[in-house]
């Protein structure tokens, strides 16, 4: 008898509807930037979310998420945290996935993040006003050895802060002192709050001609500033450059991460985004999740020797 009750019972809950799996995504989606809006990182993160929701008909917005001297490692660590399923997109640049992890931050320990994918290559450059009595990073070099001069960077932690320390001990003298900002704009040369800024050539644009570029951090030329050597072309030990890519929380389904990707290259390959790169000098382009590891295993040695510089 209890046979027959358990295999009637069995039939009748075999018999009952069966919820479907919810399929990704059925709710609003973040992508979280790091840093203020208006960089490249936040203009094409804002195209990337706008198309998302387009396809799949979800909210999808940008959430900007800036920590002050702890540069995006705050604005990481909420990614961090996060359910590993796809609704919480980090905009990351590459300190996040590569000198995260080392910071004793313990969100960051590990291996917290996964790419979906790198798509732009930041024109970073070293910049300082046109009225400054240096012009090259060699000339630089020397006035800093009699005068002092003040560095403006995103956080002393970060790979830009970093690299440009590793630049001026390489070339034989130290900033006096330097400060964090949010943002790296005309304004914080303007007032004088820094000498000298490691930023991105979006975030000067508006005072592009006033000032006066030292060098690119990037592998070619700008080439809306074809007469300013790259770092790597004075330093070759310290050719670096700086990138962003959407990044996932570890363990997030692969058919998730597939769906981003879809949409950020069809984004990244646009006319829109061959515009931006053309107005803004940056490099706009696709890597996907294999390309994007292969990156950050090249990136860790050249922060190597940037630390074996520095530290």
């Amino acid at each position: 008898m209890k046979t027959l009750l358990k295999s009637g019972t069995i039939a009748a809950l075999a018999a009952l509807p069966v919820a479907a799996a919810a399929e990704y995504p059925e709710k609003p989606v973040e992508f979280v930037v790091p840093f203020p809006p208006g960089d490249l990182e936040d203009i094409l993160t804002r195209m990337i979310a706008d198309e998302f929701q387009a396809t799949y008909g979800v909210p999808a917005a940008v959430v900007n998420k800036p920590g002050g001297g702890g540069g995006p490692f705050p604005g990481a660590v909420e990614v961090a945290m996060a359910p590993a399923d796809g609704y919480t997109v980090g905009s990351f640049v590459v300190d996040v996935p590569l000198v995260g992890p080392h910071l004793g931050i313990p969100p960051l320990e590990g291996t917290p993040f996964e790419p979906v994918g790198i798509f732009v290559t930041y024109p970073f450059v070293i910049a300082t006003k046109g009225d400054a009595p240096y012009h090259t990073l060699e000339e630089l070099a020397a006035y800093a050895k009699e005068n002092d001069v003040t560095l403006g960077h995103f956080g002393d932690v970060t790979t830009p802060a970093r690299h440009t320390f590793a630049i001026a001990k390489t070339l034989g003298f130290e900033f006096s002192s330097n400060a964090a900002f949010d943002a790296l704009d005309c304004n914080t040369l303007a007032s004088g709050d820094a000498d000298v800024i490691n930023t991105t050539l979006q975030l000067v644009m508006p005072c592009k001609d006033e000032l006066t570029f030292l060098a690119s951090v990037t592998e070619d030329r700008i080439s809306i500033l074809p007469d300013t050597p790259t770092v790597g072309e004075v330093l070759p030990e310290l050719d670096l450059s700086t990138w962003n890519g959407l990044f996932l929380k570890t363990g997030t389904p692969d058919e998730v991460r597939e769906k981003i990707a879809a949409v950020a290259e069809k984004v990244v390959t646009s006319d829109a985004a061959k515009e931006l790169a053309a107005q803004t000098g940056a490099l706009i382009y696709w890597k996907d999740a294999a390309a994007s590891e292969a990156q950050m295993e090249a990136d860790v040695e050249t922060m190597g020797r940037i630390s074996a510089a520095i530290d």
